[in-house]
């Protein structure tokens, strides 16, 4: 049996209470609406039936790359039979890129910053659940879409909720299927779409990212993606380097507003907060420039770590 207990700030230890989801749908209402969760991803909302129709999703989204994702939530153990059905979820949806644009292009708030080929996109499936069997875990390096796999568990403490998220990866030593027709974000792939020169620049940026982050330890994945590479705390993004342009970059930290501002290193300028990404940018193109933010880096590490 699972305990949690909650140490305070004034060293008391709270136990808290692990309070399930009573049905499905309150299960699927709370990632909804608790961002932070899949806070790549940009929700189109919840429910999407298709006009009915079966084998649609419970909730399709669209990540920072264009990706369009078919999200698949079970209040129940999830094991690898569900996997015929989420692949017959991302075949819908490589085929009715209409149905798809159409809920983007009525969804009030879509950001600016998202651009999606409809032409041409890529689906990425995320299943969600409470708990998933290792088999599942190591079943889905077999499918030819990139897939994420979330035990989300909910814990209690009189009015307070916590959310365990858990983000599963395969058995070490299974080797996954190449993912055929996915794009590999390289830097030969950037000098494609982006200024050869300004790519060298943001390459060496990234590398010394990579070396301030072997350097204290830090376990942070690296992912290249199309328009940015991000280092993340399991889920979630800490920082990393974006591109503003075909020339132009800046690296970006996953910090409040307010935590950003009291975290100003010396002799460098906050180039743009965004509020709608929580991303505090720094025009820094040069290693040296990187190293100067290091007082934004450790804060961070600190912030992600730690959910203050």
């Amino acid at each position: 049996m699972d305990n949690l207990f909650w140490l305070a700030i004034n060293g008391k230890a709270l136990s808290l209470s692990k309070k399930p989801f009573a049905s499905e749908d309150e299960f699927e209402k709370k990632i909804f609406e608790t961002k932070e969760v899949l806070e790549d991803i940009y929700l189109l909302g919840r429910q999407i039936r298709g006009g009915g129709k079966a084998g649609v999703p419970d909730m399709i989204g669209i990540d920072n790359d264009g990706n369009i994702c078919i999200i698949e939530m079970k209040n129940v153990e999830v094991e690898q039979t569900i996997i015929p059905q989420v692949l017959s979820y991302a075949l819908w949806a490589e085929r009715n890129p209409d149905s798809i644009k159409s809920m983007w292009l009525e969804s009030p708030d879509a950001p600016d910053v998202l651009t999606v080929d409809w032409a041409d996109y890529q689906v990425r499936i995320i299943i969600i659940a409470p708990k998933i069997s290792p088999l599942t875990v190591d079943a889905i390096t077999k499918i030819n879409f990139e897939t994420d796999l979330l035990e989300v568990k909910r814990w209690v403490h009189d009015t307070d909720e916590f959310l365990l998220v858990n983000k599963m990866e395969p058995t070490k030593g299974i080797r996954p299927t190449p993912l055929r027709g996915l794009p590999v974000y390289d830097q030969e792939y950037y000098e494609k779409h982006r200024n050869k020169k300004s790519v060298g620049r943001f390459m060496e940026v990234i590398s010394e990212i990579e070396r301030i982050v072997h350097d204290n330890n830090w376990e942070l994945e690296k992912k290249l993606n199309k328009n940015y590479c991000s280092f993340k705390y399991g889920f979630f993004i800490a920082f990393g380097v974006n591109w503003i342009g075909t020339k132009s970059f800046s690296v970006f930290f996953k910090l409040p507003k307010k935590i950003a501002e009291q975290t100003q290193p010396d002799n460098v300028t906050l180039h743009r907060y965004s509020d709608k990404h929580k991303d505090a940018m720094y025009l820094a193109d040069t290693p040296e420039k990187v190293r100067q933010l290091m007082p934004l880096f450790h804060r961070t590490v600190k912030y992600i770590t730690s959910k203050e």
